[in-house]
């Protein structure tokens, strides 16, 4: 049974499947926060996340005549963001490979000491990454793509985004054990 928010949302898109603007105006507004959400932790700069929210909800538009209302959108919605600011790092900056061959050995083991970090900090310290470290950090532990996917749609091979991710790792630990540091010294 479909609650009256996910009858509503059924109702929009329906809309937005006819190209009526007012629909998609609603869509965009709903679902800005959240894609915005996505979009930032591929860039740096906001003007240039709303700009990659825009033609991700440009593609949505044009491709929602596909969209099958029996699935859930915000994962449909959210495969289109991610890709989108993918084409846009790959499209529009240069992607450097930034390579560290040596494996990082310590991984971050406790969850305890980040629920010390508020989110808005760790972004920024995930902000802080280089672009090729950020990108591949946040497609394989937040986005869940496999190291094989992220080669492909990045053009680097799966040694590179494997020693990328390890060193984003590395260097986030260490960014977080500093802030730590200067916060309870």
């Amino acid at each position: 049974m479909h609650s009256s928010s996910e009858s509503e949302l059924q109702r929009i898109i329906k809309s937005c499947q006819k190209w009526e603007r007012s629909s998609q105006n609603e869509l965009y507004r709903r679902f800005y926060a959240y894609g915005m959400s996505i979009c930032i932790r591929y860039v740096e700069q906001e003007d240039e996340a709303i700009s990659i929210l825009n033609d991700a909800f440009l593609k949505v538009f044009q491709n929602i005549k596909s969209f099958n209302l029996e699935q859930e959108f915000k994962p449909w919605l959210r495969r289109i963001i991610v890709n989108t600011a993918i084409n846009h790092i790959r499209d529009y900056k240069k992607f450097k490979q930034e390579i560290n061959m040596e494996a990082a050995k310590n991984e971050m083991t406790s969850e305890d000491v980040l629920s010390l970090i508020a989110y808005k900090e760790l972004l920024a310290l995930v902000q802080s990454l280089s672009l090729a470290y950020r990108t591949v950090f946040n497609m394989y532990v937040i986005d869940g793509f496999k190291h094989e996917e992220i080669a492909t749609q990045l053009g680097i091979s799966v040694s590179t985004s494997k020693s990328n991710l390890a060193r984003a790792r590395v260097i986030l630990k260490q960014l977080i054990i500093e802030k730590l540091n200067t916060r309870y010294a």
